[in-house]
C-alpha cells in the first residue's frame, strides 16, 4: 500500500464523497426501513464518510477499518465524539468475525482497487453479513484514462523504470461490472451493479497550475512518490507528467473536464 497524505487527498473531498453519497443512497432506496445495528466501512480513508454513516444511522455501532496510519489520525481527530471504532488492519488480514455480530450493512468505497485479487475475499465479507444484510463496494475504473495511460509512458521513459512500473496499476486492478454482477449473484445476493461516468470540473476558480496532477498527487500518483525519494528525480518526473496532463486535459472557461468512470455493486443477502 502506498502512503497517504490526509490533507492531499481532501483537497477534492466534494468529489471524491460524491459516489460514496450515491453508493449508500441506493442501499436506502431499496431498504426503506434499513435499521443496521452494525456497519463496517472497509477502507475508510480519513474518515468523513464514515462519521457520515453515522449521523445516517444514529445508535448503529460504526466500524471504520483502514491500512494507513496517516488516514487513521485524522479520522481520530475528526471523531471528536468517538461515534467509531477505529481498525489498523489491512483488507486481506480482516477476519469480520473478530466483530462478534454479523453485519448489516458493509460498505467499501474506492479502496478494492489497491488490493490485488479482491474478487477472492468477497465471498468471506459476505458471510459475514446478517441475514437481509447489505454489501456495497465502490470502485474507480479508469485506469486506461490519460491519467493513469500517462503516468505509465513517463515511468516507462524514466531511468528507474522497472521500480515504477512496477508499483504502478493497471486496468485489471478491478473487475468490469458484469464480473461483480455474477460474482453477487452467485453468492446468493440480490445484486445490483452499474457504472457512471463523471464528467468532473476540476479548478473552475483556475487557482491551479495543474489541477489533474494535484488530483491524482492525492490518490494514484502516491506510488511513484513513494519510490522517487530523491527530490530531483520527483521533480523531473512530476514536471514531465504534468506536461503531459495539461496537453491531455485543457483548460476552459469553466474549468478542466476530467472524466472519472466508477463501478458500483451491491447486493443483498436473502432474509
Amino acid at each position: 500500500m502506498p502512503s497517504w497524505d490526509p490533507t492531499q487527498y481532501a483537497a477534492f473531498a466534494d468529489h471524491r464523497s460524491r459516489p460514496f453519497a450515491e453508493l449508500v443512497g441506493r442501499v436506502v432506496a431499496l431498504d426503506t426501513d434499513l435499521r443496521p445495528g452494525l456497519v463496517v466501512d472497509l477502507g475508510c480513508g480519513d474518515g468523513p464518510l464514515t462519521l457520515g454513516l453515522a449521523d445516517r444511522f444514529p445508535g448503529a455501532r460504526i466500524v471504520g477499518i483502514d491500512s494507513s496510519v496517516a488516514m487513521l489520525e485524522r479520522a481520530h481527530e475528526l471523531d471528536a465524539e468517538d461515534r467509531v471504532e477505529w481498525v489498523m488492519t489491512q483488507a486481506q488480514q480482516w477476519d469480520p468475525m473478530v466483530l462478534d455480530a454479523p453485519i448489516d450493512l458493509l460498505t467499501t468505497n474506492a479502496a478494492l482497487q489497491w488490493v490485488p485479487g479482491h474478487t477472492d475475499l468477497v465471498p468471506r465479507w459476505v458471510e459475514a453479513l446478517a441475514p437481509g444484510g447489505w454489501f456495497a463496494m465502490q470502485v474507480p475504473a479508469n485506469f486506461d484514462a490519460p491519467s493513469h495511460r500517462l503516468m505509465r509512458e513517463v515511468a516507462a521513459r524514466h531511468a528507474r523504470a522497472d521500480a515504477l512500473l512496477a508499483v504502478l496499476r493497471h486496468a485489471d486492478a478491478v473487475a468490469e461490472p458484469g464480473t461483480y454482477l455474477e460474482l453477487l449473484a452467485g453468492l446468493g445476493l440480490t445484486a445490483d451493479v452499474w457504472e457512471t461516468t463523471y464528467l468532473q470540473v476540476l479548478d473552475p476558480a483556475g487557482a491551479q497550475a495543474s489541477p489533474v496532477l494535484e488530483w491524482v498527487r492525492g490518490t494514484g500518483l502516491r506510488p511513484v512518490l513513494d519510490v522517487l525519494t530523491d527530490q530531483v528525480e520527483r521533480d523531473e518526473f512530476v514536471q514531465a507528467y504534468a506536461a503531459e496532463l495539461d496537453r491531455a486535459y485543457p483548460r476552459q472557461p469553466f474549468g478542466v473536464a476530467f472524466p472519472f468512470r466508477r463501478i458500483f455493486a451491491i447486493g443483498r443477502k436473502p432474509a
